[in-house]
């Protein structure tokens, strides 16, 4: 039997993945993530170049299932797209401890794939202009800052459980799906002026 790269590949991205999660970029640990993909360190640095890049790559590869999982076009109810964004986060609780942990660790400069990120959002934040020109929702906020706002909302709701739970007592996921749609079509809705 052969060696297969591209499956190795896929274990030690899923291993790093959990490994980032947990521990962020810092306290990640290259023999822990090699160990638990049933690969050797060599392999990690060979196909990633080291801890900071597999980081990038982990990153970027969460980032896209994002995006192709929950997609944002043009004419889709964006309080809804929200709602679809919750529940990514509940099915995916990594990707937002990734953002968490990129966000501790790169405090200055360019963070992994911004060129391609920033290019993203510029096509969601285009859908969400769209939404303004028809008169879906509100214009008198630029539609980048409007998204911002809107995955800030969602993003906020789902990664500050503790912070949840002490104001309202805490509620279950159905309870926070309605909450997050009422209070994003608030949002959204403005004054529409």
């Amino acid at each position: 039997m052969g060696y297969d790269a591209a499956a190795t590949k896929a274990r030690i991205l899923e291993a790093a993945t959990r490994e980032f999660a947990e521990h962020g970029i810092a306290g990640a640990r290259v023999d822990r993530i090699a160990e638990s993909a049933s690969a050797n360190k060599r392999a990690i640095y060979d196909y990633f170049g080291g801890k900071e890049r597999l980081f990038a790559t982990v990153l970027s590869d969460a980032c896209s299932r994002l995006s192709s999982e929950v997609p944002l076009e043009d004419g889709d109810d964006l309080a809804e797209y929200a709602v679809r964004v919750l529940d990514y986060h509940r099915e995916h609780p990594e990707y937002l401890r990734l953002l968490m942990w990129e966000e501790l660790h790169y405090t200055e400069g360019p963070i992994p794939a911004e060129e391609w990120r920033t290019e993203r959002y510029g096509r969601k934040a285009e859908v969400v202009a769209a939404a303004q020109r028809a008169g879906r929702v509100r214009s008198d906020v630029r539609p980048e800052v409007l998204l911002f706002m809107l995955l800030s909302l969602v993003n906020w709701a789902e990664s500050a459980g503790h912070l949840r739970r002490l104001i309202t007592g805490g509620m279950d996921h159905g309870e926070m799906r309605r909450s997050l749609s009422a209070a994003a079509a608030a949002m959204l809705a403005g004054d529409r002026g």
